[in-house]
């Protein structure tokens, strides 16, 4: 029992973090960093394991208005949409600076512009002091890290009190494929948490299947 507690320890420290990353590499190169993933047959371009942690988290939550900061093709939103319809509640707020889709759903409202715009932040502001129930954010449109934070400070009052701001793609800072990048949503994620007292970092929710791309992602709103 003894070896084998060593040799778990060892195998923990250095084979398993080897493995994993090799994993995920090999998983993003046949994917195409999960480019050619789709919903229903629309492309989503989401890390799956992560996708399932949101539709857990979406369950959990149960919001009435779901925001998201980066439509890009449209399938994530009509992922959520699919799940609200399920749910028989919740609507969705995306929003991207240009439209790369001809999607549509009666729950979903699409949104053209900046996430930082002042007309944009408006019009979300006031669906979200319309809405009767949790409100839930994810960021993943420019992965700057001003882009973030600031994306973090308007949108991270909106969360209500136990529902998440997700953000999204931390990864970029971490795995050496993504490198070059600079300061992304990691950095932006560290310095918020370090100033906030109203959010708190959910680790089993990052580490829920491993490998995710959204490491320290997932914040609580807890005050």
């Amino acid at each position: 029992m003894k070896l084998n507690a060593i040799t778990m320890k060892i195998y923990r420290r250095t084979i398993a973090p080897f493995v994993r990353r090799m994993f995920f590499r090999d998983i993003i190169a046949r994917t195409s960093n999960f480019g050619t993933v789709k919903w229903l047959g629309n492309p989503i371009w989401q890390n799956v394991l992560d996708l399932w942690t949101i539709q857990e988290t979406i369950a959990e939550v149960r919001p009435s208005l779901l925001i998201e900061c980066g439509t890009n093709r449209g399938g994530s939103s009509l992922f959520y949409a699919h799940l609200f319809d399920l749910m028989g509640k919740g609507e969705v707020v995306t929003i991207d600076i240009e439209k790369l889709h001809n999607l549509s759903h009666p729950r979903v409202t699409y949104l053209i512009g900046s996430s930082a715009a002042p007309e944009i932040v408006n019009e979300v502001k006031k669906r979200v002091k319309t809405t009767n129930g949790p409100v839930f954010v994810i960021l993943d449109s420019d992965h700057s890290e001003a882009h973030v934070a600031k994306e973090l400070e308007i949108y991270s009052p909106m969360v209500t009190v136990g529902s998440f701001c997700l953000v999204q793609d931390g990864i970029t800072e971490i795995l050496p494929d993504f490198a070059g990048g600079g300061p992304g949503p990691l950095t932006a994620i560290k310095k918020f948490l370090t100033a906030s007292k109203q959010f708190q970092l959910d680790s089993e929710r990052c580490e829920r299947f491993v490998i995710s791309h959204h490491p320290k992602g997932w914040l609580r709103r807890v005050a």
